[in-house]
């Protein structure tokens, strides 16, 4: 039976760095999960992929030794559990607004009689060398706080039982808390978003609840951290390669004196 290497992580007082997966490749996925990340996240609600990607996505992390998981599309039992089925040892679900919201997610993600689970861990009992209802101490619940009414019931969200955590998506949180006020970003720095997003952490600690931050900067992630978050998402596959590319684009030109437009734009040969 696997165990959580977040969960042992978390015992020992350390946090957790998480990567984040949009482009739905195998390759892709092999790359990030070795380079140094404690959990991949494969996102399933806004990355370019589907169910037919993810599970190759899943086998190519293996070797790495991180904890793979997954943010589903939305509070669906078939993706949940198919997505727990190949593999995920963690859930991240979009748009929590209530406690009721909450426990029913959670009876997605534990067998009975704590949950609704359909057995059947197609790969996951292959990949783990076996798996039973044991499980259920194992896979991590992150409901995902993005609305003003998910932030009015925070207290009886994070008093669900069985709810691992909270995972926080500040874009989101900005368009569902500010009515079109400000633009939706990461590494927010406006007091009032701040502050929102402090309060969620130590609302969940007060629960006894991890809380996670997507973040757009390894800065930001820190100092996240340094609130006390258990674990932050530094950028993604996507926003890494635009980032790389543009960042060797740029030096290429500076050092060859070359500007973006080309020789033949003037239209002469």
């Amino acid at each position: 039976m696997f165990t959580n290497k977040l969960k042992s992580l978390w015992a020992e007082g350390k946090p957790v760095i998480n990567g984040w997966l949009s482009i739905g490749n195998a390759f892709t996925a092999e790359i990030m999960a070795a380079q140094g990340y404690d959990a991949v996240t494969i996102d399933i609600q806004h990355g370019a992929l589907d169910y037919s990607s993810v599970l190759p996505m899943f086998q190519a992390m293996r070797g790495s030794g991180v904890v793979p998981m997954a943010r589903v599309p939305w509070r669906e039992p078939g993706i949940i559990m198919k997505s727990l089925d190949a593999g995920a040892m963690g859930i991240i679900c979009p748009m929590i607004n209530t406690g009721a919201e909450a426990a029913e997610f959670v009876s997605y993600m534990r067998y009975p009689p704590h949950g609704q689970r359909s057995f059947g861990p197609t790969r996951a009992a292959f990949a783990y060398g076996g798996y039973s209802t044991a499980a259920n101490d194992e896979v991590l619940a992150f409901a995902m706080i993005e609305t003003q009414a998910g932030l009015d019931n925070l207290e009886e969200i994070t008093a669900t039982p069985g709810l691992d955590g909270i995972y926080i998506g500040p874009a989101d949180l900005t368009l569902g808390t500010q009515n079109g006020r400000l633009a939706p970003a990461f590494d927010r720095e406006e007091p009032e978003m701040i502050e929102m997003i402090r309060h969620i952490q130590s609302v969940c600690h007060k629960n006894g609840l991890k809380a996670a931050l997507h973040c757009g900067t390894p800065d930001y992630a820190a100092r996240a951290i340094g609130w006390g978050f258990d674990m932050t998402t530094v950028a993604g596959d996507s926003r890494l390669l635009a980032s790389a590319a543009q960042s060797s684009v740029a030096a290429w030109r500076k050092l060859t004196a070359r500007d973006a437009a080309s020789p033949s734009a003037s239209g002469g040969y």
